[in-house]
């Protein structure tokens, strides 16, 4: 069973920066494209970033073009959002998603597993 564990949530100060991990257990992790969504309060769930089975594509949200950045080591199993410049609304939970195939995608739809989540929060 592929399990996805999300963590590096907290609060954090506007201008601030956050490291997000993603430990992927159960299955074979260079088989799975990568992605980032979130879901603010009150909100859907929307598409961050998404990284291919090598990490030689990525995707990104306008939003946070410029700004986040999601790599990954398949050594580790792990899949990384790093979040510079961070504002407040940026404050959601955060959710990692696996997809079979390589090829990054923003639609979550196509994305099969799911973390638990992990709380950003962006204030003064």
């Amino acid at each position: 069973q592929v399990q996805l564990v999300e963590s590096g949530g907290g609060l954090v100060q506007p201008g601030g920066s956050l490291r997000l991990s993603c430990v992927v257990s159960g299955s074979i992790f260079s088989r799975y494209a990568m992605g980032w969504f979130r879901q603010p309060p009150g909100k859907e769930r929307d598409f961050v970033a998404s990284t291919s089975w090598d990490g030689g594509d990525t995707l990104y949200a306008d939003s946070v073009k410029g700004r986040f950045t999601i790599f990954r080591d398949n050594a580790k199993n792990t899949v990384y959002l790093q979040m510079n410049s961070l504002k407040p609304e940026d404050t959601a939970v955060y959710y990692c998603a696996a997809k079979v195939g390589g090829r990054p995608a923003s639609d979550s739809p196509t994305y099969e597993f799911w973390g638990q989540g992990t709380q950003v929060t962006v204030s003064s």
